[in-house]
């Protein structure tokens, strides 16, 4: 059985500090897989596969908005996270469950596209890409994780009623010729941010 922490709105490196410590204590067995969910004001961070020039706008532009950039040990390229956004932390011992990262993505998947029904929202995957899309076309979660002695970290980032318009700072995950999307924007009005948390938390306990 998972343990649920919501971390609530959080900055993306007292966060990411957490992470590490929850990280130790479940590889020394003082503490048991945990899924934590939060929002980040806004930040970009950049994962190993990030490629030059996948950020739009000059540092100096970003730090006049407050906007940090921030080089992690996720994998996967540059993405953004702001308030609106469901960030999510599985952070998980795989000797618990199975030991292949690929099996535990496509699980991750499986639970946003669960979560995202729930909306009338009919969710895929692009073969070769990690993440969740709409007609192939549309992103509305990225994901990027790190594994380190069979424990997970980093996670998913779901766009539930997040301004999309910051996402033109970057090219989402370098990928050119896709868009990004959200929960409010596919149907089309607002949706209660808490209700969604809530609906992925019980996906997650009743898979895991």
């Amino acid at each position: 059985m998972i343990k649920i922490e919501d971390w609530g709105l959080i900055g993306y490196m007292e966060a990411w500090e957490r992470q590490k410590q929850l990280v130790a204590k479940i590889q020394s067995g003082e503490e048991s897989s945990t899924f934590v969910v939060c929002e980040h004001p806004t930040v970009i961070t950049a994962g190993r596969a990030t490629k030059e020039g996948n950020i739009n706008v000059s540092l100096d532009f970003l730090k006049s908005l407050g906007v940090d950039v921030i080089q992690n040990d996720r994998g996967g390229d540059v993405t953004l996270h702001n308030p609106g956004q469901l960030v999510g932390y599985p952070i998980f011992d795989l000797k618990q469950y199975k030991q292949d990262l690929h099996w535990f993505l496509r699980e991750i998947e499986d639970c946003i596209i669960q979560t995202i029904a729930s909306y009338g929202i009919v969710g895929d995957r692009v073969e070769g890409l990690t993440g969740v899309w709409l007609e192939s076309k549309r992103k509305i979660c990225a994901i990027g994780m790190h594994c380190s002695r069979w424990v997970t970290s980093h996670g998913f980032a779901l766009n539930v009623k997040n301004n999309l318009n910051e996402f033109f700072y970057i090219i989402p995950c370098g990928i050119t010729d896709k868009e990004v999307t959200s929960i409010s924007k596919e149907i089309g009005t607002e949706v209660d941010f808490e209700e969604v948390k809530k609906r992925c938390n019980e996906i997650f306990k009743s898979k895991f």
